[in-house]
């Protein structure tokens, strides 16, 4: 079972819903790469309204309708785990941010029902 308790990071990727990855929606190009590398947990949220360094409105209001909604990406691990995946994320994300902030995790487990699968233990280290 994964355990991550206390000091961690987050990091924010915050994209636009019509971005791809070789074909596929870049958000599901994230989550599958960050399963694939053990990472603790990811989040995917699609905001209603926003604007990024373009400054070009993107919303779901019914009188401006945008097929190009914000995604943010929320992903929580160990900032050494973050970090080395961070290299392949930003060769990822052609137009958006990525951000990095430390957290601490007060708690961290399944919801009823859900199996976990074992990626990393990091109460001992691995």
């Amino acid at each position: 079972m994964t355990r991550i308790h206390g000091p961690a990071m987050i990091a924010r990727i915050y994209i636009g819903e019509s971005d791809h990855h070789d074909g596929r929606p870049l958000y599901e190009a994230i989550v599958a790469l960050l399963r694939e590398r053990g990472i603790a947990g990811a989040t995917v949220l699609r905001g209603i309204e926003g604007f990024g360094a373009t400054a070009r409105l993107h919303t779901s209001r019914i009188l401006r309708l945008s097929e190009d909604l914000p995604i943010c990406i929320e992903i929580v691990d160990q900032e050494d785990r973050l970090r080395a995946v961070l290299p392949e994320l930003d060769a990822m994300v052609h137009g958006g941010l990525i951000t990095l902030q430390p957290v601490e995790v007060v708690a961290y487990r399944g919801g009823a029902g859900e199996q976990e699968h074992p990626v990393n233990d990091l109460s001992t280290g691995g």
